[in-house]
C-alpha cells in the first residue's frame, strides 16, 4: 500500500482477486433475470405463431435459453469489469480507471474531497472487502465510489485522504 507519493514512483493497484466473484454476481444476476423474462416473453410470442406446439414447453424453452445467453453475457462483462479497474493514490489525489474498450478515468484532487466514507454490504464484509466513497466539492450528488477494494486499503486510503483534508482546514 502506497502513502501519498509522487505519481511517477505508484504504480495502478488492481482489486483484489477475492472481489471477482462480486463483478461477476454484480454482472450475471441481473442480466440472468432479465434473459429468464425476455426468453419468458418470446416463447408466448412464438407460442401464438406456432399454434400446434406446447405453449408452456415453448415459454420454458425460451426463458432457459435466453437466461443462460444473457447470464453468460453479464458474467463475462463482470469479469471484464473486475480485470479493468484499478486506483492510484498519490501526492494529487486519487484516480480511479475503469474500462478496456472505453477508458475512463476520473481524478479526484485531494482539494476537492469534502468527505469520505467506507461502506461494507453483507457480501463484502464475508470477503473483507469495502466500497471507499469519495464526496467531493461540487453539486450535491458528486462522488466518486471504488468498489470491492480490500477493506485495510479502504481504511488505509480514507485516513490517507482525511489526514490532507486535515491539513488543508489548519
Amino acid at each position: 500500500m502506497n502513502d501519498a507519493v509522487p505519481a511517477s514512483e505508484v504504480a495502478w493497484q488492481a482489486l483484489p482477486e477475492r472481489s471477482r466473484a462480486l463483478f461477476l454476481l454484480a454482472g450475471g444476476l441481473p442480466m440472468l433475470v432479465l434473459g429468464t423474462a425476455a426468453g419468458a416473453g418470446l416463447g408466448l410470442v412464438l407460442g401464438t405463431v406456432f399454434e400446434d406446439t406446447d405453449r408452456a414447453l415453448l415459454v420454458a424453452i425460451g426463458a432457459v435459453a435466453l437466461a443462460l445467453l444473457a447470464g453468460g453475457l453479464g458474467t463475462w462483462l463482470g469479469a471484464k469489469q473486475y480485470s479493468h479497474t484499478r486506483w492510484l493514490l498519490d501526492a494529487h489525489g486519487l484516480a480511479v480507471r475503469r474500462g478496456r474498450l472505453w477508458h475512463r478515468e476520473t481524478r479526484v484532487p485531494l482539494t476537492r474531497v469534502q468527505h469520505l466514507d467506507v461502506k461494507r454490504g453483507p457480501l463484502q464484509r464475508r470477503r473483507d472487502l469495502a466500497t471507499l466513497v469519495v464526496h467531493t466539492a461540487g453539486t450535491a450528488n458528486s462522488a466518486v465510489a471504488v468498489p470491492n477494494l480490500d477493506a485495510g486499503d479502504a481504511e488505509h486510503l480514507r485516513e490517507q485522504l482525511g489526514r490532507q483534508i486535515d491539513r488543508d482546514d489548519d
